[in-house]
């Protein structure tokens, strides 16, 4: 079990550590001895509220149990082509390899336009198990979406690849799209607290492995305005 003494509300930083690969299931979190909140993993609910001693904010928000769901858009011009970015997106079994938290990726249904595959992943405090259900349009778009599993009410990601620069061919233009909700309130607020860090991590990660595949990009990452809604096939 790993011991937080930092204050909670700041400890996104143990995602960027190596240790946060094992999974770690914490009954209590403490900053410099005192119990913030301790979390009964046999009812699935907090013991205590407490506020942060650093921060002075209250440590869960009830009113945000309510709102669930959470959206990340984003839309980058790349230096890789869209076969590139598409052979690394659509290598699920893969995943375990070099998605942050995915601890075993199996593809149970392979066929050229549809992928049925398990993963579990793994992060404090969570470790699960769901089925992902993966569509491919070769090399246009890569649509993902949990069809069974105890932990997501929904889990959607969708990567959608068009043509870059004109003078460049070793380009493209990724719209990158993840909504998912948790069945646990619990687990909706620790997604409220880390979501940002675990959507870049987890998008740096495929940049970083087209990279090792194909070498050094043909220009630098340029971020764009994201648009509105779900891209579109």
């Amino acid at each position: 079990m790993t011991l937080l003494r930092r204050c909670y509300c700041n400890s996104f930083r143990i995602l960027r550590l190596n240790s946060v690969r094992q999974a770690v299931v914490p009954v209590k979190f403490i900053d410099n001895g005192a119990i913030l909140h301790t979390f009964d993993s046999r009812h699935s609910k907090i013991n205590s509220l407490s506020t942060c001693s650093t921060c002075h904010v209250p440590f869960f928000n009830r009113s945000s149990f309510s709102d669930k769901t959470k959206e990340y858009r984003g839309r980058k011009l790349v230096g890789f082509s869209m076969e590139q970015m598409f052979q690394v997106v659509s290598d699920v079994e893969k995943y375990k390899e070099f998605v942050p938290f995915c601890k075993q990726s199996d593809i149970t249904v392979r066929k050229p336009a549809f992928l049925k595959g398990k993963l579990s992943i793994g992060f404090p405090p969570i470790t699960e198990s769901y089925v992902s259900e993966v569509s491919l349009i070769r090399p246009r778009l890569v649509k993902a979406e949990c069809t069974e599993g105890h932990l997501f009410d929904h889990l959607t990601t969708i990567w959608k690849f068009s043509p870059g620069l004109s003078t460049e061919t070793q380009s493209c233009v990724i719209d990158f799209y993840v909504s998912f909700s948790f069945r646990s309130a619990f687990h909706s607020q620790l997604a409220h607290v880390f979501f940002n860090e675990l959507v870049r991590q987890m998008e740096r990660a495929f940049f970083t492995e087209a990279e090792k595949r194909f070498g050094k990009p043909s220009i630098h990452t340029v971020k764009l305005e994201a648009t509105n809604g779900k891209p579109h096939n």
